[in-house]
Parts: C-alpha cells; sequence; structure tokens
C-alpha cells in the first residue's frame, strides 16, 4: 500500500469501523482489496469479513457473525502485530472474547465492540 489515496482509504474504513459502520467500512476497504496485491489481499480480506461479521451481529444472526469472525481473524493472523500502522495484535486481543461467546451460542451482550487503533 504505498499510495496516498490508499492510505485516505484506509483511514475512511478505520473510521466507519470504529463509528459502527461496519457494512460502509466493507464498502470502502473493498476499493483497496480489489487493486491489492496478493500478498496483502488477505490483509484487507481479514479487515473486510471482521467489519462483515460485526455487520451480521448488528443483524441477530449470530453463526454469520462468528463464521465471518473466525475467517478474518485467520487472515489478520498472517501478519505481524503491526501493519500498516494498525495494532493489530490488540484487534486480535479484542476479537478473541467475541469469537468466544459466539463459539458459545452466546449473545455477547456485556462486551463493547471492538476498535481498531493505530499501532502504538
Amino acid at each position: 500500500m504505498d499510495s496516498e489515496r490508499n492510505r485516505q482509504i484506509l483511514a475512511r474504513g478505520i473510521t466507519c469501523f470504529n463509528r459502527g459502520l461496519f457494512f460502509e467500512c466493507h464498502e470502502v476497504l473493498e476499493q483497496i482489496w480489489l487493486a491489492e496485491t496478493p500478498e496483502e489481499k488477505p490483509f484487507y480480506q481479514g479487515l473486510i469479513q471482521v467489519a462483515a461479521g460485526f455487520h451480521h451481529f448488528q443483524s441477530g444472526n449470530l453463526a454469520g457473525a462468528r463464521s465471518l469472525l473466525r475467517q478474518g481473524l485467520e487472515k489478520l493472523a498472517a501478519y505481524p502485530s503491526e501493519h500498516h500502522g494498525i495494532d493489530l495484535a490488540g484487534l486480535r486481543a479484542l476479537l478473541q472474547p467475541w469469537l468466544r461467546a459466539l463459539d458459545n451460542n452466546q449473545q455477547p451482550a456485556e462486551l463493547t465492540l471492538p476498535r481498531i487503533h493505530q499501532s502504538p
């Protein structure tokens, strides 16, 4: 991701995610994913799947949320703790309790929606 345009799109996608606009996040990040190199495509697809998982959660589709969160986490696990300025280690840690609750068919009501943070 070299271009300033891609950095701006990524920032917009993260803003959408952090505001709970998960469908919109998916749409924004797809702009980068479609044109990205094979090495970077899984990173963006992982973020998109996590956003889509929370969109499903908001719609009450817990099975879809669980499946997409798991797929997204698996893709993001292939990248270092920090990637493109994102604290991936922190994001992965925030997603684990959600996946555990969804794996147990529990409504994770006590969990707050995660946020994507810049790397420290």
